[in-house]
């Protein structure tokens, strides 16, 4: 095998300007991609120096359930800031907890997927 990373992560949303907002606005992603295709657009998202980037897979774009991504963990260097700032922007957050391999926190995106963010603990 010689496979060297993941190229993208789908996220199927309702409303891919909705999602842009979030993604961009809230998370400070930024856009790589914004393109109209014939099947529909084509708008993908990364945090900045980032290898795998987000699509934002909008209605009839290969036949994705919005709301049905889970466990998209995200690498931040301090979980709780990042935690203070989701809740300010209004976004439910549940933790963040202390667990064996960093402290981690979940919350979901404006369609409902499930998102992590994790400061790891270092040497794990």
């Amino acid at each position: 095998m010689t496979i060297t990373h993941a190229s993208f992560v789908t996220l199927p949303v309702f409303d891919q300007d909705r999602a842009l907002r979030f993604y961009r606005d809230v998370l400070g992603f930024q856009v790589t991609a914004d393109r109209d295709m014939p099947q529909g657009r084509w708008l993908q998202l990364a945090p900045e120096g980032a290898q795998t980037v987000f699509t934002l897979s909008g209605p009839g774009m290969g036949g994705f359930e919005p709301g049905s991504a889970r466990g998209i963990m995200l690498v931040t260097t301090d979980v709780d800031a990042d935690c203070a700032r989701l809740a300010a922007a209004g976004i439910p957050v549940q933790g963040p907890d202390d667990m064996p391999w960093g402290r981690m926190a979940s919350f979901a995106d404006p369609d409902g997927n499930g998102l992590m963010l994790l400061t790891e603990k270092e040497g794990f």
